[in-house]
């Protein structure tokens, strides 16, 4: 571990897992492959605005198009990780599921509802948003 990366991709035996859901997305597999592995893509529509206490998450694991992995979106959680499994439903759309991670102590109540409500905002309401839905 380095200052340029706090967050390294650890074994899933190593994570503590505090927060989990799944929905549809409209958009097949691959296209919320993309969106999760290069959010600000030229021409793509934005979609993942931070707000003041996170930062711009990096891609520390991705497998095309069933997995990506990002480092934490939090400045107070930097080892904190954020798993998306992808998989193909329906007429072209995608089952996603986030799972929130991390090798320390989870949050306490308060705390993990609000990393899960806004993961939850950011891919199922701004992301879905930009498939036009």
């Amino acid at each position: 571990m380095t200052a340029d990366d706090p967050a390294p991709l650890l074994y899933a035996a190593d994570m503590i897992e505090f927060g989990s859901r799944a929905r549809r997305l409209p958009a097949p597999p691959f296209v919320v492959w993309e969106s999760l592995t290069r959010p600000r893509r030229p021409g793509a529509r934005p979609w993942l605005e931070l707000l003041a206490d996170e930062v711009e998450p990096r891609v520390l694991a991705s497998d095309e198009p069933d997995l990506v992995v990002w480092s934490s979106l939090w400045v107070s959680r930097p080892l904190d990780q954020v798993r998306f499994d992808l998989a193909a439903v329906g007429r072209g759309g995608t089952l996603l599921r986030f799972t929130l991670l991390t090798p320390v102590e989870a949050p306490d109540q308060s705390k993990t509802g609000h990393l899960r409500r806004r993961v939850n905002y950011l891919v199922f309401g701004a992301l879905r948003l930009s498939y036009g839905q």
